[in-house]
């Protein structure tokens, strides 16, 4: 199938266009009690043999769609015309805690959430797999993810295996920065608090996207982190605020902000730069040296999904690495398929071929080796951090 070029807006720009404040974060405080899962919780009778179909909930423009035809999505197209399997593609998903609220009465209550198939950001995944609200999937159904899928994401703390949630896109939380406007360089994150940046700095509001870069700056190994980190690092950021060193907290909305020079550096992700950087090469996206985190949206099959077979199916099927090339070079965020690299490469469109080449799409060994997956904020935890946090940021 023909690669595309990079399309003029991803998921979180449209996200950015229509205000919505938070893509990845949202109430970090919220805690929901353990659910208890009686036998058969988990399983419906799976439909797939005989109903070719399946309903997909994911985030807004998370996936390739055609240049004259914003309707048709190409990748999607080729699934359903290779396995005859009709998709029922849903862009319902615009903050984790939002999208929780929605679905989670259905499964408090042992009920179908009438979805086969959802992408939540991996916190939020943990979540779902301590409440016991997720399927196994049955990886027999998965030679591709089980050949494929990045071994740097293969086994977070709450998911060994990536047997209940299997990454989307992947991607970096890093630093952004205008290089004209700030006439230096920023390679750590002590630099943030430097006093000719004062007021013009912004960190991400949402405590999930946020502690992780921070702690690293601190020397912190965030697969393993403490309590003690954390409260470090909520001292270092209240004294910040105090001395009008941070100009705000935000969502995707910073984008706005570094592009028009109210900010010179701000806490960022990994896909939006690459976007920025089409219509301003000074900006520049920064991993330290001490690390950033990498982290994962995933895909999810929920309890009592009637169409699980199917879902498995589609999943394996975009860990195909020229579907996975395919949808690398539209969507410009970390590809969890490395082996779409070569696909890339070889792609006939200059442009094209040039993201094979990209490390925050393709991160080379030594990018890797600053990169960690930060273990998961415990249920116990989220009570205290969440409160703590949202005071500083103004939640």
């Amino acid at each position: 199938m023909p690669l595309k070029t990079i399309p003029p807006l991803s998921r979180r720009a449209l996200l950015r266009a229509l205000g919505s404040g938070t893509v990845l974060g949202g109430l970090a405080g919220c805690g929901v009690p353990g659910a208890y899962v009686r036998p058969g919780d988990r399983d419906a009778a799976d439909l797939s043999a005989t109903d070719r179909r399946l309903v997909w909930a994911n985030w807004p423009l998370y996936i390739d769609t055609d240049d004259e035809n914003q309707a048709r999505r190409p990748t999607l197209s080729g699934f359903e015309k290779r396995t005859g399997i009709s998709v029922d593609y849903v862009e319902e998903i615009n903050d984790n805690d939002e999208f929780f609220g929605k679905i989670s009465p259905a499964l408090m209550n042992h009920q179908s959430t009438g979805r086969d198939l959802i992408v939540i950001s991996d916190w939020m995944c943990a979540r779902f797999v301590r409440l016991g609200w997720v399927q196994e999937m049955d990886r027999v159904r998965q030679p591709n993810v089980t050949e494929y899928l990045d071994p740097q994401l293969r086994s977070p703390a709450f998911d060994p295996g990536r047997t209940f949630a299997v990454p989307w896109q992947s991607g970096i939380t890093g630093i952004a920065y205008n290089r004209r406007r700030t006439g230096r360089e920023i390679r750590q994150v002590s630099d943030l608090w430097a006093s000719d940046l004062k007021g013009r700095v912004t960190l991400l509001s949402g405590m999930d996207e946020a502690f992780a870069l921070l702690m690293q700056g601190n020397g912190v190994d965030i697969t393993d982190w403490r309590a003690d980190d954390f409260h470090t690092v909520c001292d270092q950021v209240e004294e910040q605020v105090s001395r009008g060193q941070i100009r705000r907290f935000t969502g995707n909305d910073y984008i706005k902000d570094l592009s028009s020079g109210d900010v010179l550096a701000c806490q960022a992700y990994s896909g939006d730069v690459i976007q920025l950087q089409a219509d301003d090469p000074d900006i520049e996206f920064v991993v330290p040296e001490a690390g950033a985190e990498l982290w994962a949206e995933s895909l999810m099959i929920p309890n009592l999904a009637r169409h699980k077979t199917n879902a498995e199916r589609l999943i394996d099927y975009y860990y195909d690495p020229e579907v996975a090339a395919e949808l690398a070079a539209w969507v410009n965020y970390v590809c969890p398929v490395p082996a779409a690299q070569d696909v890339l490469a070889s792609a006939k469109d200059e442009e094209t071929a040039a993201l094979a080449q990209n490390p925050l799409i393709f991160p080379d060994a030594e990018l890797r080796s600053r990169l960690s997956v930060a273990r998961d904020i415990t249920s116990t935890e989220r009570r205290e951090f969440g409160k703590r946090w949202n005071q500083i940021a103004g939640l």
